[in-house]
């Protein structure tokens, strides 16, 4: 199959894998009335989501680097788009609950397989690129989840959402069956445990691990609260506020992916610390501005913040799995970045969790403040990170390429 053929189909999948995600939080609201939920219960469902997620994500990742990259991507896609299903017919908040749980046990199984076989099939002059436009699905899925969930809630209903994504899952698992040629297992990715020690034992891949962590931490606060924050402070409709909460920082993104992605190919002709460098800099541009979400007092401060944020996530986010290749090797690539996932969600998830009960005390502006302030301890340790051609001499202690 032709390369970006393949990133294309797996954009449709991306999609839905964050649609299904995301559209729960534009319907905080209409769950508070109809289910009765608070709002520490609402955290819960993205906390519960996320741990499950996060805890089998390097199973997920040993999946695809074991058995196969497109196995793994078929059978998570059919069964995530039952759980969405099942999250539409449920009687009560604590049965919803549960079916977020499965969504999160079924999506932890994607995106490692699905980044790492992109990574597998580009070779350094595109792979950025190619990772990159992948992300782009997501943060789509991100867009559509917050506009269109926003506004069915408030037209037709919340169940109808999740009834008609998981219908749309399985359509598109069935395109993906008949589209993608499945892959013979990987017999050098060794045993589970074994990857995870050589993974674990590798100082970088910490580091990286770190970096990856603190965005995650940031990311996962504004996909969950940054609605009913702008809800609340600037009395929009729920549809107006899932739309501006993922809309001008997705937009941005895709600037973000595609120059961010573009960059580092180039830039990792000369130097294979590129790509890297590329996500320092992302960072460190979105930082101040994910502080500034939390105070703007008007609508054009606020969108050129969320725009500012969303490109400097969009030069880290085409970077971390080719990083991570790099790092950890490409029989180790998909179990790397279902630890980062691990990682990311588990902070992620009790971040989400405080916010909600700071938010009843507090409000949510102190968390997105100290969220950028975990964005820069984010960059102070990446720009620590060693790949394996780089040597340092004995005598001068200078690093060379070796």
């Amino acid at each position: 199959m032709n390369r970006w053929l393949l990133v294309a189909l797996l954009w449709g999948a991306a999609l839905l894998n964050y649609l299904d995600r995301q559209v729960l939080f534009s319907l905080f609201p209409v769950l508070t009335r109809d289910l009765a939920a608070t709002s520490f219960q609402l955290g819960l469902l993205s906390t519960v989501f996320l741990w499950a997620y996060g805890l089998l994500s390097p199973l997920g990742g040993y999946a695809a680097d074991r058995f196969g990259r497109v196995r793994v991507i078929l059978a998570s896609l059919l069964v995530w788009s039952a759980a969405t299903w099942i999250t539409g017919h449920v009687a009560s908040i604590h049965a919803m609950l549960w079916a977020r749980g499965l969504m999160g046990v079924s999506e932890a199984f994607y995106l490692p397989a699905a980044l790492a076989l992109i990574a597998d099939r580009h070779d350094a002059s595109s792979r950025s690129l190619a990772t990159g436009l992948h992300q782009s699905g997501l943060y789509t899925g991100m867009v559509l989840g917050g506009a269109w969930g926003g506004w069915m809630g408030e037209t037709s209903g919340w169940r109808e959402v999740f009834t008609i994504l998981g219908f749309a899952g399985a359509v598109y698992f069935l395109v993906l069956l008949a589209a993608l040629r499945r892959d013979a297992p990987r017999d050098g990715s060794g045993q589970f445990l074994e990857s995870i020690r050589t993974l674990l034992g590798n100082p970088s891949f910490l580091m990286v691990a770190a970096g990856f962590i603190s965005l995650a931490l940031a990311n996962w606060l504004v996909y969950t609260w940054l609605p009913l924050f702008l809800y609340e402070r600037f009395h929009m409709t729920l549809a107006a506020a899932g739309f501006s909460a993922t809309f001008y920082i997705q937009a941005a993104s895709y600037a973000g992916v595609v120059a961010g992605g573009i960059l580092a190919d180039r830039w990792s002709r000369f130097t294979p610390r590129a790509r890297l460098y590329t996500q320092i800099a992302g960072l460190t541009a979105g930082a101040p501005f994910l502080a500034l979400i939390s105070v703007a007092s008007s609508m054009p401060l606020l969108i050129g913040a969320l725009v500012a944020f969303g490109l400097g996530r969009g030069f880290f986010d085409c970077n971390t799995m080719p990083v991570l290749r790099d790092v950890s090797g490409a029989s180790h690539s998909a179990t790397g970045y279902g630890i980062l996932n691990l990682g990311g969600c588990l902070a992620g998830g009790a971040a989400v969790a405080l916010a909600g009960f700071l938010e009843q005390h507090l409000g949510l502006g102190a968390a997105f403040q100290s969220a950028a302030l975990i964005l820069l301890l984010g960059v102070a340790v990446l720009s620590r990170v060693r790949f394996p051609a780089e040597r340092v001499a004995p005598e001068s202690g200078i690093p060379s390429a070796g």
